[in-house]
């Protein structure tokens, strides 16, 4: 796992990660926007995800996840998620976890 550079654990410690409320029963993870949060530093963030980080599905779509400290982060165009680790689909896959009904 590639360690991030000070300012940016400092970037992820500091802000303020919004609790994904539609998601709280099925899939819980945070969030950033990023009009919401310093532009360069959340561009620097997705760009450490991409570089890397590693392959794993979600149900049929493949994502590039990072894992760092006890959170997997991950982004789609102008958001950054992130989730526990015990809460990542392969996790929940292998314990029996994934919600029923979804996908």
């Amino acid at each position: 796992m590639k360690e991030l550079p000070d300012h940016l654990i400092t970037f992820i410690e500091d802000e303020e990660w919004i609790f994904a409320k539609t998601y709280a029963k099925t899939w819980p993870h945070e969030y950033l926007v990023e009009e919401k949060v310093d532009k360069v530093l959340f561009a620097e963030l997705a760009d450490c995800i991409d570089k890397f980080g590693h392959k794993e599905n979600f149900y049929s779509k493949q994502m590039t996840y990072f894992p760092f400290k006890n959170h997997m982060y991950w982004h789609m165009e102008n958001i950054i998620n992130r989730c526990l680790l015990q809460d990542t689909y392969e996790q929940r896959k292998k314990d029996g976890r994934l919600p029923k009904g979804i996908y």
